[in-house]
């Protein structure tokens, strides 16, 4: 409270600073926790030879409560595009695919949106927090100095406080950036490997689509 208006300034910062990248771990951990469990969960039920109609029709089933989201919500652009192409006559096979594929990749850019969304926010906090501490302590310590230069007599009983307050500043610093920073890293990695499973499914589920698609023209 000895410290000057803008070292207070510097520290409430810092503050406001910590708890809004705390809020957003919390966010982000429960946000990724989920998309974890759904990839676990759907590539359960899809690979277990259900067939895909009646895995469509119980994404639908769940539309009045739960939320489709991440690769079910892949699943199920691609195949409701798929059938409806499909139904229309003449339309030739790579169209079909074509329009599959593409209703998949705009899911996929709106799950990696959501998965992605306010993860700069952690790495500004982690970048800036530091520095924004540093210049709070370099302020306090020349103001130490600055009056340390109208005493008449110098010692560290008048020097301390002053120098203690102000690398407060660079350790409130420090701990809005290090759970900022790890957050960041852990959760980055953890979105890449999700992404990385969504891809991996549409590229199975394409192939799958494919051979149906291509079956029935032979069959024609």
């Amino acid at each position: 409270m000895n410290a000057s208006w803008l070292a207070q300034l510097v520290m409430l910062s810092l503050f406001l600073i910590s708890v809004m990248s705390w809020v957003i771990i919390v966010q982000k951990w429960i946000i990724i926790s989920d998309a974890e469990k759904e990839v676990f969960g759907f590539e359960k039920r899809f690979w277990s030879g259900m067939d895909l109609s009646q895995l469509y029709r119980e994404g639908t089933g769940k539309q009045g409560g739960v939320s489709v989201i991440g690769m079910e919500n892949l699943f199920r652009s691609g195949f409701k595009e798929f059938t409806r192409l499909r139904q229309q006559p003449g339309i030739d096979s790579d169209a079909v695919m074509e329009g599959s594929q593409r209703a998949m990749r705009v899911a996929l850019a709106r799950e990696e949106k959501v998965l992605e969304r306010h993860l700069p926010i952690l790495s500004t906090v982690a970048s800036v927090s530091v520095y924004l501490g540093l210049f709070g302590t370099v302020w306090g310590i020349m103001n130490t100095f600055v009056s340390l230069a109208n005493q008449s007599q110098a010692s560290l009983a008048v020097v301390a406080p002053g120098i203690a307050d102000a690398l407060l500043a660079t350790e409130m610093g420090l701990f809005a950036a290090i759970p900022a920073a790890i957050a960041y890293n852990r959760y980055a990695a953890k979105v890449d490997s999700v992404i990385h499973s969504y891809q991996t499914f549409m590229d199975e589920f394409s192939s799958i689509l494919h051979r149906q698609a291509h079956s029935k023209k032979a069959a024609q």
